[in-house]
């Protein structure tokens, strides 16, 4: 096809998408406007989308999602289901989900409310997501310690700064380790005055940011040197742990407790003092995480869960 036809194809393509697309025409119409069976018409469109002169966009809307989030509301004890569309990219599912909750925030957020913010990569999603928001006089409080370098986008403290800058709110730090390497270093900085009373303040907060780990060897966990591979494998494998919240209370899949070695080495909120938080939103876009979302909701812990369809049909499926 020479550069001439080519381009009138083009011109084609995109007279009939306008009619279809824009004006609303019938496909039988533009058949006979232009002189096509309505067959080759419907080829034409399908073209146009290959071409790339039509682009469909499905937004979020609240009723793609009020007959799953009433079934959730039905089977778990939560108030919310934030249900962000379906997507393959999981760069792009992380940051849909991290929309909804960054929106639900916005709306929800009044001056002088306190945020205890956790740590992770959906957690952080929500701070970097970009809208335009009114400034309110909230505080953020890191409801967990730090990590070394590497973790810096994901540490709950570079997570509470950028939400603090998002919404014109002030932000604090907890001056400590995230993990440490037994339970009598846990019990010793627990007791520094510093420490203390930031995690007293994050224990008293209106609302908390968490994410959902599941239990891999490639998970972020491994990645930062808190845990070995093995003892990820051993505590999933040997003991049924398939999830974390926040990173500080491990659980199988009925939401219960589960000893692991992990266990009191984390410098943090429990989950026994999440629960004492009016609102605990917990988020987890990655489609491998439907069981472990199930597992956290039935600790008890949360009354928001931010994930994707996807998940939310496999959880309906599975708890049957």
């Amino acid at each position: 096809m020479d550069k001439s036809s080519h381009s009138q194809d083009y011109e084609l393509l995109t007279e009939i998408a306008i009619a279809y697309y824009c004006d609303e025409i019938t496909q039988e119409e533009i058949a006979n406007k232009f002189g096509f069976s309505r067959i080759k018409i419907g080829r034409l469109l399908k073209r146009a989308k290959e071409e790339g002169i039509v682009e469909i966009n499905v937004r979020y809307h609240p009723v793609f999602s009020t007959q799953l989030e009433k079934q959730m509301k039905e089977r778990f004890s939560i108030n919310r289901a934030l249900i962000a569309l379906d997507h393959n990219d999981e760069d792009e599912q992380r940051r849909q989900v991290a929309a909804l909750v960054s929106n639900y925030l916005a709306i929800t957020l009044k001056d002088n409310m306190v945020v205890t913010v956790g740590q992770g990569r959906n957690v952080a999603a929500v701070a970097e997501y970009t809208n335009n928001l009114p400034p309110k006089d909230c505080r953020f409080i890191c409801g967990i310690g730090g990590t070394h370098r590497p973790g810096d986008v994901i540490n709950a403290d570079h997570i509470s700064r950028l939400l603090a800058k998002k919404f014109g709110g002030t932000s604090e730090s907890l001056y400590a380790p995230a993990y440490v390497e037994n339970a009598e270093l846990k019990t010793a900085l627990m007791q520094n005055g510093t420490i203390k009373e930031t995690l007293d303040r994050a224990r008293k907060a209106d609302i908390a940011l968490v994410g959902i780990g599941d239990m891999n060897e490639d998970s972020y966990m491994v990645k930062l040197g808190w845990f070995t591979p093995q003892e990820i494998s051993h505590a999933s494998l040997n003991q049924g742990v398939i999830g974390d919240i926040a990173g500080y209370d491990f659980f199988n899949a009925q939401g219960k407790h589960v000893n692991t070695v992990m266990d009191n080495r984390v410098i943090g909120l429990s989950v026994d003092e999440l629960k004492n938080i009016p609102c605990v939103i917990a988020i987890a876009a990655e489609n491998t995480k439907a069981m472990a979302i199930m597992g956290a909701l039935r600790t008890g812990a949360i009354d928001i869960i931010a994930t994707s369809a996807r998940n939310i049909r496999t959880i309906l499926s599975l708890s049957q």
